[in-house]
């Protein structure tokens, strides 16, 4: 099989997917560890027997709807290549814009001290920490298998962070800090049999935010007063129409200013709440 028509099978074996031609020539090009570009510039090299057969095996998981990142094995972040698998969110860009709100904020501060709840794959931690490099970094996680994924990303990207194992806000108890920042589950439970097939091979509990989607919001509310240093900030991402909701929550817990910064495809994403004036 040449890459041409190895490209040819890809494409027409995921006619179901969004983007079936894309999808193939990033699996060949993991898979013989070529550019894409060089794939047109090469369409008559022959493929060697393991490369064909990794490339039909990733082609069949691909059709099933295995998340294109979970089966390259990583997603670009914020610069950074973040390893992704079954036991972690994968990252997306509009979360980006969470990352660069806090930078800002972090910047005139002296050693600042950070917390990232619901670290998944550690990407937001780790972008933090190789931005602001004096900043103290603390990510927490319940699922132990998160952490793992967390603890080697951090690794590979040189970025120095204390990963807890815990329910949420609970492992940073006795501590403070100049910011926290969150990506929390938030989509309504009765909404997750209607995400799209890949969406739902993605873990359930970094999805489901309860019955309203607005579960961890609360206990993020009514719990970062307790962490948060004097002039403290939170920064979270929100889900689609959550825009009002979650303000008024944290302008009834006490932050004095609550305002909500659009992302980069310009819809209502990061709340950015400050406890003191």
């Amino acid at each position: 099989m040449t890459i041409l028509e190895a490209l040819r099978h890809g494409e027409h074996t995921l006619m179901a997917v969004p983007d079936p031609r894309v999808d193939a020539e990033l699996l060949l090009s993991s898979i013989l560890h070529m550019q894409r570009m060089e794939l047109k510039l090469q369409p008559a090299k022959v493929l060697t027997l393991a490369q064909e057969t990794d490339y039909l095996h990733a082609l069949q998981q691909r059709s099933d709807r295995q998340p294109l990142q979970y089966i390259l094995g990583s997603q670009n972040f914020f610069g950074l290549d973040i390893a992704v698998n079954e036991a972690v969110l994968i990252p997306r860009p509009e979360t980006e814009t969470l990352c660069e709100l806090a930078l800002n904020y972090l910047k005139p501060l002296a050693q600042p001290a950070v917390a990232d709840v619901c670290t998944g794959s550690g990407a937001i931690a780790i972008a933090i920490k190789k931005h602001c490099p004096d900043a103290s970094v603390f990510a927490t996680d319940l699922s132990q298998a998160a952490l793992n994924v967390a603890r080697d990303n951090a690794k590979r990207s040189a970025a120095a962070i204390t990963f807890l194992q815990g329910d949420f806000m609970e492992p940073l108890q006795g501590k403070t800090f100049d910011c926290i920042v969150s990506n929390p589950p938030y989509i309504k439970a009765a909404d997750l049999a209607t995400l799209q097939p890949e969406v739902r091979k993605e873990p359930r509990m970094a999805l489901d935010g309860g019955e309203d989607g607005l579960t961890f919001y609360r206990r993020l509310a009514q719990d970062a007063p307790q962490l948060l240093r004097r002039g403290g900030a939170v920064f979270a991402e929100l889900g689609d129409g959550q825009d009002s909701a979650v303000p008024a929550l944290f302008t009834a817990a006490g932050f004095a200013r609550v305002r909500v910064h659009k992302d980069l495809f310009l819809k209502p994403r990061v709340l950015e709440a400050l406890l003191y004036p």
